[in-house]
Order: structure tokens, then sequence, then C-alpha cells
């Protein structure tokens, strides 16, 4: 198929998704392509960042980047998410002290906690005390500080106060986007700072980032990643977009399969 053809589709496909048809399967019925055909579309549309990626179909990008509800999070990139997630419980070790960030991904990953033994896990993320919180295997230390109602997650002098009394041996950290030499970007100056506290109490930095994350610059605030750190993406992440983050010698890549 010729690339205007491609185009053409693909700009349907976006007009489709803003007009509330976003099922992979309703799509390939609309535009008379096979469900392949749309999901590599989709993920082309993503990568340029004018859809989002969800369960089963794509979201329209809102062109005033708001930030989006828990319950929205929950359903964009949810595959991706959840192998990111086993792959990241695949780096701890029983008995471990974990930092856990506020987010969906992380969430994704305290479900997968659970039953493991002697784990000890602070954070500021309601989800994932709400999962774990009546885990007997579990012991788990919430951060005070003010809730954010769209993460669903824990900020402010509180939660910094706390962690000035805390060491983990690993941290896990969500992000609203994450660009290679500068840092991860998110949509408050609290959010960002808690970060930089989290990452200065553990021994070993993880970023849990799925891939339309990569390159995205989309908030106003940001944390600086100067030491050396992890990141771990889905498999759906281009070499464009991995590249710069391989070219980093303070960090490691791991990308992680799709089922």
């Amino acid at each position: 198929m010729s690339s205007s053809k491609t185009r053409e589709r693909q700009q349907r496909i976006t007009q489709l998704v803003h007009e509330g048809i976003n099922d992979v399967e309703e799509l390939s019925h609309n535009l008379r392509v096979s469900i392949s055909t749309i999901r590599r579309d989709l993920a082309h549309l993503a990568a340029q960042g004018r859809l989002l990626r969800t369960y089963g179909g794509a979201a329209y990008v809102s062109h005033d980047r708001r930030e989006h509800t828990l319950n929205e999070r929950m359903f964009i990139q949810r595959p991706q998410k959840e192998a990111i997630a086993a792959l990241a419980l695949r780096q701890i070790k029983d008995g471990d002290t974990l930092l856990l960030d506020a987010g969906t991904t992380t969430a994704a990953l305290a479900r997968m906690l659970r039953g493991r033994d002697r784990l000890h896990v602070v954070t500021n993320n309601i989800e994932a005390l709400t999962i774990l919180a009546r885990d007997d295997c579990i012991r788990v230390t919430m951060l005070g500080g003010e809730v954010r109602k769209l993460s669903m997650g824990t900020v402010g002098p509180l939660a910094d106060l706390a962690l000035g009394r805390i060491t983990a041996d690993k941290v896990f950290l969500g992000a609203d986007g994450i660009v290679a030499g500068r840092g991860l970007c998110e949509a408050s100056a609290d959010q960002a700072y808690l970060k930089e506290q989290m990452m200065d109490r553990a021994e070993a930095v993880y970023v849990l980032a799925d891939s339309q994350k990569l390159g995205f610059a989309g908030q106003q605030a940001w944390t600086p990643m100067r030491g050396v750190w992890t990141l771990i993406t889905d498999a759906d992440a281009s070499p464009a977009q991995l590249a710069p983050f391989q070219a980093l010698e303070n960090v490691r890549v791991l990308v992680a399969p799709l089922a």
C-alpha cells in the first residue's frame, strides 16, 4: 500500500478515535483493514504523540496536555505496564526494602509482590497500599503528606520528612515522561522533588516507563537523573526511542517482552 494511503488511513483513525470509535476491532471494521494493520497504525500514531495506546484500542490526545486521572491511566498501555512490572519483579530479592512511587505501573508491580517473603515496602502510592496492606508476608510503611487525587499519591513536606529517616535497597519510580540526559517530567514540583528524594535514599534506582513516555516532555516539573539507574520499558519502544538512553553511560536499559 502506498505511503499516501497509509497517511490517509492514519488520519482517519485519528478522527474516528476523536469521535469515540477507539476499539481495535471497531476501527478494523470501519476502515475495512486487518486488526494487525490497525495495531501497526496505532503504534505509529502513539509514537508520534497523536494518540495514546490503551487496552484494546486508543485514546485521543488532548492539546491541553492535561494530566490523566488514575482511572484513565489504568487502561492506557495496560499490557505494556504489566510486562514492565513483571520484569521489575525479577530485580527484587526476598528481604529487600523497596521504595514504591505513585502510579499505575508501580501499582501493577505491587500486585505482583503479594506472597513474596520478608519484603518491606515504603510507598506514597495509595493504590499499592490497598493491595499490600493485607499481605502478612510484607511489611508496609505509608509515607504521609497531601493526597494528589489525580494520581492517588502523597506528596509534600510530611512525605519528604519521612523519607529522611529511611533507606532502601531499591526504588521503583514512575513518570509522566522521560527524556535522556534531562530526567523525568511531572505535573507538579512536589512530585518531581519527592522522586529526587526517593532516589537519594535507595541503593539502586529503577524507572518504570512504557514506550509512550520515552522522549515525552509535556509536563513542566523535572527530576534530574544524575546517578546510575535502570530504565525498564516495553517491547513497543522503537530503536530510535531507546538509542538516546542506551548511549548514556549511567543508564542500563531493560526491555520487557510483550505476550
